[in-house]
């Protein structure tokens, strides 16, 4: 089995499909070289201990898939979607995992037959020719009944049901090999802000951004979180106000986070975080705190179907909170609470 891997998230969701089974039991990583943030990612992987049978190594962006298992983290990846074009034949099997809201968009993509385009794509003739290649390909691999979508993003019920009714293994997970891990080193502030790519993007306005983390800090300590793709100005500037701490972009958010306690709280605007930090806070009864973009914020960039997109984001952290508290709440792990201490909620999740 050969995953590849081109973001932190992807490679942490790699190692959840294969700790799952879902990848066979031997996993071969390869980890996008030129990504840099993904070095951080393979360390701290690395330092969790390695789940048996895998192994993560950093690689340049493939030319040609394998044969045999392939997983893969963003099949609207334009270097991805070049390799699969390039392979003869292709893989017996594709799994895909989570690299983002972005899974939405893809099993959306799916269902409708539709190029695979990303939604932040600028209008380009010959990306969408490649993304419309790739996507025939795809859905020849989804009638063969060839396609594992493992994912921690909460699907509708109808939404599942089609990709099912399609040839489509859908295979949730709730992060439960990264739940099993020893949990260390978390930050002790009350507040932590997760950063957001959208500034970094040019999605939305970098001194209302900045300015909202400052109201933040005016409450009480903040931890901030830079996202791995952040604008080195605003981070300059947030670490002159007071009270603030901000950290060097690193391992993936839900490694550094999973040891919050009750009490603390993690704020961020729209993005996957809020609900992969759903999964794993939810059952400790840590607040996870999406935070909605006002309009005055969102740039001329900002296309509508974008902002829908992401405004789903309070709806997705709901019910992966839900979801994680009630799966926690019937677990029965010998030596410890599943439940978070009397008096605190299982979970919140609230608009700032």
């Amino acid at each position: 089995m050969t995953a590849f891997v081109e973001s932190p998230l992807q490679l942490l969701c790699a190692v959840e499909a294969h700790a799952a089974g879902h990848a066979g039991t031997s996993t071969r990583v390869l980890a996008r070289a030129d990504v840099p943030a993904l070095t951080a990612g393979i360390d701290a992987v690395r330092a969790l201990g390695l789940p048996s049978g895998l192994d993560v190594q950093p690689a340049p962006a493939p030319r040609r898939l394998p044969d045999d298992v392939v997983v893969v983290g963003d099949p609207f990846s334009g270097a991805f979607q070049a390799a699969l074009l390039r392979t003869p034949r292709p893989p017996q099997h594709l799994v895909v995992v989570d690299d983002g809201l972005a899974t939405l968009d893809l099993a959306r993509r799916v269902l409708t037959g539709t190029p695979l385009v990303r939604l932040t794509a600028p209008p380009d003739p010959l990306r969408y020719g490649l993304g419309a290649l790739a996507g025939r390909r795809l859905h020849r691999l989804v009638a063969g009944g060839r396609l594992t979508l493992c994912t921690t993003i909460p699907l509708d019920d109808d939404t599942v049901a089609g990709l099912r009714g399609l040839g489509v293994d859908v295979r949730p997970h709730d992060f439960a090999w990264l739940r099993s891990r020893p949990q260390r080193n978390a930050p002790q502030e009350s507040t932590v802000v997760v950063g957001s790519a959208l500034v970094a993007d040019g999605l939305v306005h970098a001194d209302r951004y900045a300015a909202w983390v400052r109201g933040i800090a005016s409450d009480g300590p903040v931890r901030y979180v830079p996202h791995r793709r952040h604008d080195p100005l605003v981070s300059a500037l947030l670490e002159r106000l007071p009270g603030v701490v901000v950290d060097e972009p690193g391992a993936p958010v839900e490694i550094r986070l999973r040891g919050l306690r009750p009490g603390q709280r993690t704020v961020m605007l729209p993005s996957t975080s809020a609900v992969t930090l759903s999964r794993l806070l939810a059952p400790r009864g840590v607040v996870v705190a999406p935070h909605a973009v006002p309009d005055a914020w969102w740039t001329d960039r900002a296309t509508p179907e974008l902002r829908r997109h992401l405004g789903r984001t309070h709806a997705l952290a709901t019910r992966a909170a839900a979801e994680s508290a009630g799966a926690a709440r019937t677990a029965h792990v010998p030596g410890r609470s599943s439940t978070p201490p009397r008096g605190l909620p299982a979970a919140v999740v609230s608009p700032a």
